[in-house]
């Protein structure tokens, strides 16, 4: 495998930190990007220059806040400078909400839309113009089973952010195939161990709203979701089989990697709708005459 120019959104902790580590341990030049690197992120930045040096691994930090367009413009042109590339971009930044959707007010959706979606569309427009001046390039979606598999209450913000986001990387495929890009979509199912999501979930702003459910029909509903939730997961789930993932997805050759893969230990159905939902996507291309859309067109 080919020694990549790797840059990852939301890297600080999570899949994001777990990716970058396995990535560099590969082989490849890894930007583990965050926001905030010299502020609440220091101690981050400072674990992954640790392990670089102890692994003997190229894994770099980077200031990255997906929420500012001049960020993301400054962080890729620092890779571009440093290497005059950039192969591979992970869409891994995003944030979780939990609690009654009703309790969230509008602006909050929004919030995690921004972070879900318009974050990934911000590092896009940044990146793209040099990937397509390649002819070449992967970019590496993170979704979420909830786009289309089981859907538990108390998440509804989060699951609605999450489709959103696959759609994009969907529509992406087919506009960047002629231009060489590659796409592959990651889908990891719940780990409700192992990483931040669930700990660092935001709350829902209208606590009066919240607590009404909480001295209602759905008294405890909170407690109850992510009790059966943690109970619905295997034992040995481990979050690094989602960078591992990653790892396996860059080794494939270039033109012949995945357009969709599951690291889902629940098994909450999202592999089986994906995979119609993607049937259904391939078969209307070919019908329309547009079959070359599903892979990229090789330089």
């Amino acid at each position: 495998m080919s020694q990549q120019i790797v840059l990852i959104t939301g890297a600080s902790s999570g899949f994001g930190a777990l990716a970058a580590r396995a990535l560099a341990r590969a082989g490849h030049t890894v930007y583990a990007s965050m926001r905030q690197t010299a502020g609440r992120n220091a101690a981050q930045v400072a674990a992954a220059a640790d392990y670089a040096r102890e692994h003997r691994v190229d894994l770099r930090t980077l200031e990255l806040d997906i929420a500012s367009q001049a960020s993301a413009d400054a962080a890729v042109a620092a890779v571009i400078a440093a290497h005059g590339r950039l192969d591979v971009l992970v869409h891994n930044a995003g944030h979780m909400a939990f609690g009654p959707a009703e309790a969230f007010a509008p602006e909050q959706f929004a919030q995690l839309y921004d972070s879900n979606v318009l974050g990934a569309q911000r590092v896009n427009r940044a990146a793209l113009p040099h990937l397509r001046e390649q002819r070449r390039g992967l970019l590496l979606w993170v979704s979420s089973s909830s786009a289309r598999g089981g859907t538990p209450p108390y998440l509804a913000p989060y699951f609605a952010a999450k489709a959103a986001m696959d759609s994009l990387a969907v529509s992406y495929a087919g506009e960047l195939a002629r231009w060489g890009i590659e796409t592959s979509i990651l889908v990891p199912g719940a780990f409700t161990s192992g990483t931040n999501h669930f700990a660092h979930a935001g709350a829902p702003s209208d606590s009066a709203r919240a607590a009404e459910y909480e001295s209602g029909p759905t008294a405890g509903f909170g407690e109850e979701i992510l009790r059966k939730l943690a109970t619905g997961v295997p034992a040995d789930a481990d979050p690094a089989s989602v960078a591992e993932a990653m790892v396996a997805i860059l080794e494939r050759p270039y033109g012949r990697r995945p357009f969709r893969v599951h690291i889902d230990p629940a098994d909450d159905g999202s592999e089986t709708v994906s995979a119609v939902a993607d049937r259904i996507r391939a078969e209307f291309l070919r019908r329309n005459d547009l079959a070359d859309l599903l892979t990229p067109r090789l330089a």
